[in-house]
């Protein structure tokens, strides 16, 4: 026999993020619940909406399965003594037990015999366990901020006001926060016909959700909501802007949601599209609407949580939202033309970047050296080096610009369309809107040399700085997104500049001399250590294995780009089986016999004819790969010292090492460290696995 569950917690509004985060940790902590509690189920699903958390069990057993449980006590040299009566121990177990220490059995186990309760506990009814089961779900639920209200002890993130909770058609008195369940739950605020909505059971919880105009179903609102944009597209020949985040924070906004389209004023469309995107999306949580061409129209999509025939009034409504704040963003874009880029960059002197690190101001200056310093070092030619310095002068200026302190996700953004009207280079516009980059994982790289060389310079300043004043990330914390800028660096690097991480820190460092007394060698060997670490985490998600990372960074940790074509050649290789034990059993044959100490210069004039012949495989490989690290083919290098293996398999076939004249014996041994020393050009082997 089973019935089934529901169980609706229901609130004032849920924000958006948290919401998504109780469903899901709902769905999980039910599960676990009801299968400690032993009870089966044919399915379980977990909903929300803004006003309501939901937990529907469908074919729920009626009882928790019976079971013998058998618990181990004392031993039973403790539990009885030398005449067979039980001790305070024996008995102390079976009271504690429930059972008489006539019924104790005694098993042996583990080379011992002891003493075990047994007991056959037969499993309560589903209805009894419930109430405690759903009340604890509710109360645990991990919310970023919770708070009280009235005068309870309870913690939620926002009021709860309704406890709905039906076994079948029977009510399961649960209580949490001040309520006891009943079969009622909330209508939709201005479209029910009824506010309170009677359920009659678990299986009509979907005709009460009809009659109170809500869908508590995630996935049901975004289907609806997408069909909505999907059908105003093909209406009006437009295209939606939606961002993902946007449209699943709109998702848990309405209960019944409806598309409507608004419309702008035309002279709004001056203002750079990201003003009106970053206006639209992020305040306002609308879509914009572009034409055929790709360029934003005087129009957008609302979706609101109103009647249905009332979305023209509604629609209404939110236009002279969006014209009010349009009109303040063209008018800081009017202002912020007239003013001079100079200007706002010499105000950065008054804004504090770090409470011990200085001013803004400061660090511009800062990065203006570091990339220059950079471009030294990554060889660019006069124009980059150029338009790096140029770029990261004006990189931070439109920080102060009224657009920004509005739009404060539009710097770079905003720098750039300032740059241009400014008469700045499209190379300089460009670089400064791209130094913030990447920003996120997977976010793309700055695309020419002197964004990469502005990004990288910004980047590495601010850490060094902050690993100077020791605040370097610790556990979790991290306020300075510093594992982010170094995963920032190391893909910017890797993508197109030959910089080492020991010259880069070094010059970061440099700038700090004048204003900071750091420790150099200290904080530039715990910034490497840091970046080596990042690059270790960034190598494996590309697919290479620990022990590859490992022994590539053991020779070539100072140049991430370098470091990473090593990776992906000795990944490659080691996907071709023959190949890579060819490569693994000459190394290591070499390898365990080897002597560093000795040197690396054998006397051809005392070698038998299988020395000389893996002396000359040896010229030969040491020329071949020497043409191939010339150009970077780490491939061809593998190819080379795999293609050793018959060499060194005859020497050490026909050869004896270990000689008893120590002249010969020498002679050997610094011909294997010549070897093994043209593999460690490459990688330390040795850390690769079997």
């Amino acid at each position: 026999m089973s019935r089934d569950l529901l169980f609706e917690i229901g609130v004032e509004e849920i924000p958006s993020a948290p919401l998504y985060a109780a469903i899901s940790q709902l769905q999980r902590d039910a599960e676990k619940a009801l299968a400690d509690e032993r009870l089966g189920y044919e399915m379980l699903e977990t909903f929300g909406g803004p006003r309501r958390l939901v937990v529907r069990v469908t074919g729920l057993v009626e009882g928790q399965e019976d079971r013998t449980l058998r618990v181990k006590g004392p031993s039973v040299k403790a539990a009885f003594d030398a005449d067979g009566k039980a001790t305070r121990a024996a008995e102390g177990f079976a009271r504690s037990r429930g059972i008489d220490v006539s019924e104790l059995v005694r098993e042996d186990e583990g080379g011992g015999e002891y003493v075990f309760a047994v007991i056959e506990e037969t499993g309560r009814s589903t209805l009894e366990v419930l109430p405690e089961l759903l009340a604890g779900l509710a109360a645990s639920l991990n919310w970023p901020k919770s708070q009280r209200w009235g005068n309870g002890a309870a913690r939620f993130i926002r009021p709860v006001r309704t406890l709905l909770a039906l076994f079948g058609e029977e009510i399961v008195p649960v209580e949490f926060a001040g309520l006891k369940a009943d079969r009622f739950t909330q209508g939709h605020r201005f479209l029910a016909a009824d506010r309170t909505v009677r359920v009659a059971s678990a299986d009509g919880y979907d005709a009460a959700a009809r009659h109170g105009m809500f869908i508590y179903d995630q996935e049901a609102r975004a289907s609806l909501v997408r069909e909505g944009i999907e059908a105003v597209e093909a209406q009006h020949d437009v295209r939606a802007v939606v961002p993902e985040k946007t449209f699943s924070e709109v998702v848990n906004l309405v209960e019944w949601p409806t598309v409507a389209v608004g419309h702008f004023d035309e002279e709004f469309l001056e203002v750079p599209r990201e003003v009106i995107e970053t206006a639209m999306t992020k305040h306002q949580r609308y879509f914009p609407l572009e034409g055929p061409d790709g360029a934003l129209i005087n129009q957008f999509i609302v979706v609101h949580n109103g009647d249905p025939a009332r979305s023209a009034e509604i629609a209404a409504g939110h236009e002279r939202v969006i014209r009010a704040r349009l009109a303040d963003a063209t008018f800081f874009y009017r202002a912020d033309l007239a003013a001079n880029m100079e200007d706002w960059v010499g105000q950065l002197d008054s804004i504090t970047f770090q409470e011990k690190l200085g001013t803004s101001g400061a660090k511009v200056a800062r990065n203006e050296l570091l990339a220059e310093g950079l471009a030294g070092l990554h060889g660019a030619d006069p124009g980059q080096t150029a338009e790096a310095l140029r770029a990261s002068h004006l990189a931070k200026a439109d920080l102060v610009s009224q657009a920004v302190v509005e739009f404060p996700v539009l710097q770079g953004v905003m720098g750039r369309y300032y740059a241009l009207a400014a008469g700045e280079t499209e190379a300089v516009a460009q670089a400064i809107l791209e130094h913030y980059q990447p920003r996120f994982a997977g976010d793309a790289v700055p695309s020419t040399v002197a964004g990469k060389l502005t990004s990288v310079a910004d980047k590495l300043d601010t850490m060094v700085g902050i690993f100077g004043i020791g605040m370097a990330p610790t556990g979790s914390a991290d306020p300075y997104a510093l594992r982010r800028g170094a995963l920032g660096i190391l893909n910017t690097i890797i993508e197109g500049l030959d910089l080492t991480l020991n010259e880069s820190i070094a010059l970061a460092l440099a700038g700090y001399r004048d204003s900071h007394d750091f420790d150099i060698e200290e904080i530039g060997s715990a910034v490497k250590e840091f970046m080596v670490g990042r690059f270790e985490g960034l190598a494996k998600e590309r697919g290479h294995a620990y022990d590859t990372v490992a022994a590539v960074l053991a020779v070539a940790a100072d140049k991430p780009a370098d470091a990473i074509k090593r990776c992906e050649a000795l990944t490659a290789f080691r996907a071709t089986s023959d190949a890579m034990e060819n490569l693994s059993t000459a190394f290591t044959r070499a390898k365990n016999l080897s002597k560093p100490e000795l040197g690396s210069s054998a006397d051809a004039t005392i070698m038998g004819t299988e020395e000389a012949e893996l002396a000359d495989a040896l010229s030969e490989a040491e020329h071949a790969v020497a043409v191939s690290y010339e150009v970077g083919d780490y491939d061809a290098v593998l190819g080379v010292l795999a293609g050793l293996r018959a060499p060194i398999d005859a020497f050490f076939e026909n050869v004896l090492v270990m000689d008893e004249d120590a002249t010969v014996r020498e002679n050997r041994l610094r011909l294997l460290n010549r070897f093994v020393a043209l593999f460690a050009r490459f990688a330390d082997f040795s850390k690769l696995s079997e």
